[in-house]
């Protein structure tokens, strides 16, 4: 049986093939008759026919694909993000091309010039590194960009980011209006933007509150997981430094400091508080349920589609920043000291 052409849809439908075409595409359908349109839908759908995006590439030079530039597919705060991209590409006749870079800087050059070779027509970069050159030269080539969870200083892209800094402080504050004076900071790598501004946010927010700025109480995580979480514990703990609560780089190394409680008999909250830091899934289900900075990751990664979706509309209109307010999820992991 021959494959249905787009001619064949528009003789069906009693429409001139460009009308047709743009019946079927989401981004200029639009420009059709709302009525017209559902004829040419459904003619379509009864035929079998399946729009040939290669070929529609070919004619406008555009693939109606984006990059989606992942560090760590198994860490839990991407997959709402990039539900979030998702769902406004879709509607605007996108789609989305995932690849993980397990924070390997040869793999991301080797897996976004992949993209850029199956002509995808923007990158969305989900990377926190401080120091990133390759940034510098997509942007040089025209490479229509937007970062998410940071934003560069050193080049001129639009960014998505949650306001860490008042996250942090939001949980500094709770903890001392619990009581807490001795509070420690889990800092995560300090080679990665959020990093290194929630840890100098954290030490803000102890002078901003009248509280010692002790550089004992700060301890750094070599990367964002369970395992170093518990590493940076068991060391602030073997130190014999004084504390009562530990404000978690992010929810993983908050894990981590459970995972150190139970080795060594610790009570939570009724000897340390922990606070987290991304609201992730599943985290009212431990015991005690983890107090956490609750970051919106699914409209994070909408807002980030929404700012690409602009530029390759306008690549000549200036590049924007957005800054997403965040709010404290209070749950059973803090007390008041004993």
């Amino acid at each position: 049986m021959q494959t249905p052409t787009l001619r064949d849809v528009a003789d069906a439908a009693g429409v001139h093939p460009a009308t047709a075409s743009r019946a079927l595409n989401p981004a200029t359908r639009g420009l059709v008759n709302a009525e017209t349109a559902r004829r040419v839908i459904k003619v379509a759908e009864s035929l079998g026919y399946r729009p040939n995006p290669i070929a529609r590439g070919l004619k406008t030079a555009k693939s109606g694909t984006v990059g989606l530039v992942i560090p760590d597919l198994t860490n839990p705060l991407f997959p709402p993000i990039v539900r979030g991209i998702e769902d406004v590409l879709e509607p605007a006749g996108y789609s989305g091309l995932i690849v993980n870079t397990d924070n390997d800087p040869h793999r991301e050059r080797q897996q976004i010039e992949s993209l850029r070779s199956r002509q995808v027509e923007g990158l969305i970069v989900a990377t926190a590194l401080l120091d990133h050159p390759l940034l510098g030269q997509l942007r040089r080539e025209g490479v229509l960009m937007v970062m998410v969870n940071r934003r560069p200083e050193s080049v001129d892209v639009p960014s998505i980011t949650p306001d860490d800094a008042t996250g942090i402080e939001l949980a500094v504050r709770h903890l001392v209006e619990l009581g807490h004076r001795r509070i420690a900071h889990l800092a995560g790598p300090l080679n990665t933007s959020t990093g290194l501004v929630r840890a100098r946010a954290f030490r803000s927010a102890v002078r901003d509150l009248g509280l010692e700025d002790d550089p004992a109480l700060v301890a750094h995580c070599d990367y964002w997981s369970e395992d170093a979480g518990a590493a940076a514990l068991r060391a602030l703990l073997d130190s014999g430094t004084e504390f009562t609560a530990v404000v978690a780089g992010n929810d993983l190394i908050a894990l981590g400091c459970y995972d150190v409680f139970a080795e060594r008999d610790i009570d939570c909250p009724r000897d340390v508080s922990v606070v987290g830091f991304n609201d992730m899934p599943f985290l009212d289900k431990l015991r005690p349920p983890l107090t956490t900075v609750s970051v919106p990751h699914q409209q994070i990664g909408g807002e980030a589609a929404r700012l690409l979706l602009d530029a390759i509309a306008d690549p000549t209109r200036p590049s924007r920043s957005v800054l997403l307010p965040l709010t404290l999820v209070v749950r059973g992991s803090t007390a008041p000291p004993r």
